[in-house]
């Protein structure tokens, strides 16, 4: 899936980006790019892939709540 100008310039609205003409070209391409690889990520077989909350068995240390 590749974007066109006008879906780029939607994003830089929503974005609240002023951009040029020569950065609108710019910004279709990588965009595009990013949505294509996100695309080719999203058909990798995950079947067998165990959801983790995160990939190191570590927790968070904190601190106690007192009040200071």
């Amino acid at each position: 899936m590749s974007l066109d100008k006008d879906q780029v310039q939607q994003i830089a609205t929503l974005a609240r980006l002023k951009l040029s003409d020569d950065e609108y070209a710019e910004s279709v391409e990588k965009l595009s790019r990013i949505v294509d690889f996100v695309d080719q990520l999203s058909q990798a077989d995950t079947s067998g892939v165990v959801p983790m909350a995160h990939p190191l068995n570590v927790a968070q240390r904190l601190r106690p709540d007192v009040v200071t």
